[in-house]
């Protein structure tokens, strides 16, 4: 397989976790690339030009990194990313994570190209509004109350937002106003799979 992918996704950093998770890294080629760049081998293997693509060993071109950890999934080895016990309470730990890091992202990406003033726009205010709203909300979330701090997709995708907003966003200093949340998630990041794949 291969998987195309930049230092500083969150998405391109869930599928390597996924992949470290269940056991597949060694069987992976990270491809580093660009993918704002025009003349990118990635826009060459999918005309969206994002990251992480994965190239499968029969040649399936897989984008989206929640559809990557799927089929990862059930490629790999070791315990389940996707519970069955828990199977929807996972799925919605993963679709708030997932909009955490879009919201994020998205802000990221705003102030790169228009400035902070960007933040005072509808849009921008909203994806700001977003951020808090999720933040409260995880930190009330029963698996964190409950201190779980098992690897599923939902755990994995929340850690990496909330380290990517640490990444680029610190100043929602989320780990002083959350304790709760930070103590989840200091359990959930201390393994290999996070060691080995952080942002750079």
């Amino acid at each position: 397989m291969q998987l195309y992918l930049n230092a500083t996704s969150p998405y391109a950093r869930v599928a390597r976790v996924c992949l470290y998770e269940k056991q597949l890294i060694e069987r992976t080629e990270l491809c580093w690339c660009d993918p704002w760049a025009a003349d990118s081998e990635l826009l060459q293997i999918t005309p969206l030009s994002r990251i992480p693509t994965l190239v499968t060993d029969d040649g399936e071109v897989l984008t989206e990194s929640l559809l990557i950890a799927l089929y990862l999934d059930v490629q790999g080895e070791g315990d389940s990313l996707l519970p069955h016990k828990a199977y929807a309470e996972t799925l919605a730990l993963a679709g708030l994570g997932h909009g955490l890091t879009d919201a994020a992202f998205n802000v990221v990406v705003g102030r790169k190209h228009n400035g902070h003033e960007v933040d005072t726009t509808v849009l921008g205010s909203r994806r700001l509004k977003a951020i808090e709203r999720t933040l409260a909300t995880l930190d009330a979330h029963p698996s964190v109350l409950a201190g779980n701090a098992e690897r599923t997709l939902g755990a994995i995708t929340v850690a990496v937002a909330l380290c990517y907003i640490s990444f680029r966003l610190p100043a929602f200093d989320w780990p002083n106003r959350f304790p709760t949340l930070q103590a989840w998630h200091a359990k959930v990041v201390e393994c290999e799979s996070f060691a080995m794949t952080a942002f750079e």
